[in-house]
């Protein structure tokens, strides 16, 4: 399912492109979901990256399209962005945020639907899985391909990843399932590693980059056969 959040102010347009995006799923026969919000503070406001696409008018009254997007690309590097206004200057602004695209007032459907043409084969080349956190800094979209492996302290998990760590309130009970089918493994009680990213073992530890990470005496069997099927998977 492809889910779309409509940012505008106006009733007109936001009629109007719910209008047009329901015709669009008809045509396209997709499974498309819409959230409204009447305002850039309505979205930023607890956002937790729960979209594909958003679609942002730039002039509301309490926070604009452009300052929202802004915010959202703090947490959220992977929406498509995409502006719709009358005010073709802000187009140059729109590449800060790295927008997609921008659909200009009044809007017409073959235009718009050109564009949600372009941000849907974007997202089908590079779907991805992600898994959406709370830190101390405030909520994190991950890529789970990226993540090296999750630490248990205390009542905290740590993701180590290939841009930084972060620490989020979690147990690894909680997450080895959810995470099981990306190719997690939960090589000792306070470790889960990704298997794909593993670089060798050596004695009883495995190696992700520069870590050492223990493997349990009993997880060692179980171990192995999962590196030697990650090996196989790649080679296929």
């Amino acid at each position: 399912m492809i889910h779309i959040a409509i940012v505008e102010d106006e009733k007109l347009y936001i009629d109007q492109l719910q209008e047009y995006i329901s015709r669009y799923r008809e045509e396209k026969r997709l499974s498309i979901k819409t959230t409204v919000f009447c305002d850039g503070e309505d979205i930023v406001e607890d956002y937790r990256g729960d979209y594909d696409i958003i679609l942002f008018d730039i002039q509301m009254k309490f926070m604009d399209g452009m300052t929202a997007a802004e915010k959202i690309r703090e947490i959220d590097q992977e929406v498509k962005i995409l502006f719709i206004t009358n005010m073709t200057q802000y187009a140059i602004r729109g590449y800060q945020v790295d927008a997609m695209d921008y659909v200009v007032k009044p809007v017409e459907y073959f235009a718009f639907s050109r564009k949600l043409d372009k941000a849907i084969s974007r997202i089908r080349k590079k779907q991805q899985a992600y898994l959406t956190i709370s830190s101390e800094n405030g909520v994190r979209k991950l890529n789970i391909a990226e993540i090296l492996y999750i630490e248990s302290q205390a009542h905290n998990a740590v993701y180590y990843t290939s841009t930084g760590s972060f620490i989020s309130r979690a147990s690894l009970k909680d997450l080895e399932p959810e995470l099981e089918k990306y190719g997690f493994f939960r090589c000792s009680k306070g470790y889960l590693v990704n298997m794909r990213l593993i670089d060798g073992v050596t004695g009883g530890d495995c190696l992700i980059g520069n870590v050492r990470i223990p493997i349990s005496r009993n997880k060692k069997r179980e171990f192995m056969e999962k590196m030697l099927l990650c090996i196989n998977e790649e080679d296929d």
